[in-house]
């Protein structure tokens, strides 16, 4: 807080007046930079439109709010106050687009409606994410395709397996 205090010519009381905490400031500062802004795509089929968000989503931590993402991440670990807020609000947003995605491929009956809740409807991004933080940037197209054919739309477009338990 002292170093924006120092660099905005003000001090810290004037921040803490606007800002309960360092992460509400950071994350005020996010959304301000369209960290957060993602256009869903709707194209009429489920892999363009999951193609096309994983490009917006692979476009975005290219560019220099790609570092800030990375400094968020890294300090998620180091304060749980702050993790929560990022996890309300940067984690949500390329998950919040797949799934307005996903419920438009349930409605066109591309996909069945329990993938909606399970694990599988975020695997997409989940690997995107991590491509992103193992590797760095840029995440090439090829990768990104290869996300989508060969892990993410099989593993959405099968049944669930059977497990114990389960009636029938």
């Amino acid at each position: 807080m002292e170093r924006v205090a120092s660099r905005a010519r003000t001090g810290k009381a004037a921040l803490y007046r606007r800002w309960s905490s360092r992460a509400e400031l950071v994350m005020d500062a996010c959304r301000s930079t369209a960290l957060t802004a993602i256009e869903t795509p709707d194209t009429g089929a489920l892999r363009s439109d999951v193609i096309d968000l994983m490009r917006q989503l692979a476009a975005k931590v290219a560019s220099p709010l790609g570092g800030i993402l990375r400094g968020l991440l890294a300090e998620m670990t180091r304060d749980p106050d702050f993790a929560k807020l990022v996890r309300e609000s940067v984690h949500t947003v390329g998950p919040a687009a797949l799934r307005t995605i996903l419920e438009r491929a349930v409605e066109r009956g591309e996909i069945q409606p329990w993938i909606l809740n399970s694990r599988r409807a975020t695997v997409a991004t989940d690997l995107l994410r991590n491509q992103f933080l193992l590797f760095g940037t840029p995440v090439a197209d090829d990768v990104i395709t290869d996300i989508v054919d060969d892990i993410y739309l099989p593993l959405i477009l099968h049944p669930a397996p059977k497990r114990a338990g389960d009636g029938g």
